[in-house]
């Protein structure tokens, strides 16, 4: 089942059902230009055998980043920009797979360091614990038209650069993420209230890139199921949105789930408790995440759903696949090291490695301590550096480096930001 193409709305085929989830890479110049380390990086990538590709975050707003490194398409870009962004797009593509380029803005959830007061629907601060993260300052109406805009006008860009497809960051507390929930849009406004309202800026988005895209090209949406925060985005909600999204014109539906207040993403508990939701829960849900979200919407839709988070065994790839579970599936952290995973997949292997399930911050005699949710938290967050470090060394070698320590690469990612945003600062 993993080796059979799949044929999108639009007429684009996949060439096998698995999909390198969306990563941040952090390898961008200082000026947001792509860089030489992603081209190989996307390269070696490209060669491990995925039907799909999805980049890291490519950021419509420079002041407005998910983490110092991001791709920035924020205007008309220099010839060189554009051509550094054709050449990661060529890499990308070069093993005949799909590239989509995966086009965001942090909102709210932008770090302090990048902007001390980021743009977002509502004034609603993050409310996390020793924020990273400042008062936001709600957008007017013009501001969004114009955000609108540049998400399209992002998605033409990659396009003419070589990138083979989009998807619409609108999950996990982002932009777009934010004006559907009614926790983080408290607008009155045609933009805010009811979930219509809190739905335009998306479906706008979909609706105006369909028309500058033509009908033939591969539009996404990274969705959440749910945010699973009391009186937030439900999965009513996510249904009612995916049905509308449908309409108008997306190709291919990713389902995933939480935001930083509550990243389920990571299988973390967040700053509240967990508000579940209303639908069967099966035993694949303990290693594909949102896997039974995305059967509940695929009964519903006639578009292809991906779902991602977790999977790692063949036969449960398999088995989702061939029930309804999904049509497309999503690998992520496995890739970080062994890039050649989907090759080896379709080749046979049963499984991917869960490199997870062996990293911590903590000595083994400490371990004791992630009992705390605060201590498993911090130690959940340092080991997504170690796999950020990963991808920066693929990037910057060819190679990972699997023996590295958490804190190492902690501390190489923590230096490696700090570096990026100064030279941002103080570049002519």
């Amino acid at each position: 089942m993993l080796d059979q193409p799949l044929t999108l709305p639009c007429g684009a085929v996949v060439p096998n059902r698995l999909c390198k989830a969306a990563m941040t890479e952090g390898l961008a110049h200082p000026d947001g230009t792509a860089s030489e380390e992603l081209e190989r990086l996307y390269g070696i990538w490209s060669d491990g055998g995925s039907g799909i590709l999805l980049s890291g975050n490519i950021q419509v707003d420079g002041d407005h980043l998910e983490r110092p490194g991001n791709v920035i398409v924020d205007g008309k870009l220099s010839a060189s920009a554009f051509k550094a962004l054709e050449k990661m797009a060529s890499a990308g593509t070069r093993h005949g797979n799909h590239l989509w380029a995966q086009i965001s803005h942090a909102g709210r959830q932008t770090q302090k360091i990048v902007n001390p007061s980021p743009k977002a629907p509502s004034a609603v601060r993050l409310r996390l614990p020793q924020s990273q993260f400042g008062e936001p300052v709600a957008l007017t109406s013009e501001e969004i038209t114009t955000l609108i805009d540049r998400f399209v006008d992002c998605a033409v860009t990659c396009k003419e650069a070589g990138f083979t497809g989009v998807q619409f960051h609108a999950a996990h507390g982002y932009l777009l993420s934010q004006f559907l929930s009614p926790l983080t849009n408290q607008r009155d406004d045609e933009w805010g209230g009811e979930l219509e309202n809190r739905a335009r800026a998306l479906v706008s988005v979909v609706t105006k890139a369909r028309e500058a895209l033509g009908d033939d090209f591969p539009i996404s949406v990274k969705l959440n199921s749910a945010d699973f925060q009391k009186g937030g985005f439900d999965f009513n909600d996510s249904l009612t949105v995916a049905q509308w999204l449908a309409e108008a014109g997306v190709d291919l539906l990713e389902i995933s789930g939480g935001t930083y207040e509550q990243p389920r993403l990571l299988n973390l508990d967040g700053v509240e408790p967990i508000e579940e939701q209303s639908l069967a829960r099966s035993t694949l849900a303990r290693e594909a995440y949102f896997v039974d979200f995305a059967k509940a919407m695929r009964e519903q839709l006639s578009i292809p759903i991906m779902v991602t988070g977790g999977l790692r065994r063949k036969e449960v790839m398999n088995h989702v696949l061939e029930t309804g579970g999904a049509d497309m599936i999503g690998v992520g952290r496995p890739l970080c090291v062994d890039a050649e995973g989907p090759n080896q997949l379709l080749d046979g292997a049963d499984e991917l490695t869960r490199y997870e399930d062996n990293l911590s911050l903590l000595p083994r005699w400490l371990m004791w301590l992630t009992r705390l949710n605060a201590v498993r938290t911090i130690n959940s967050f340092a080991t997504q550096f170690w796999f950020y470090e990963q991808i920066a060394n693929i990037g910057r070698t060819g190679k990972p480096d699997p023996q590295l320590t958490v804190f190492r690469a902690t501390l190489a990612q923590q230096k490696a930001a700090s570096a990026w945003m100064t030279a941002r600062k103080n570049r002519a």
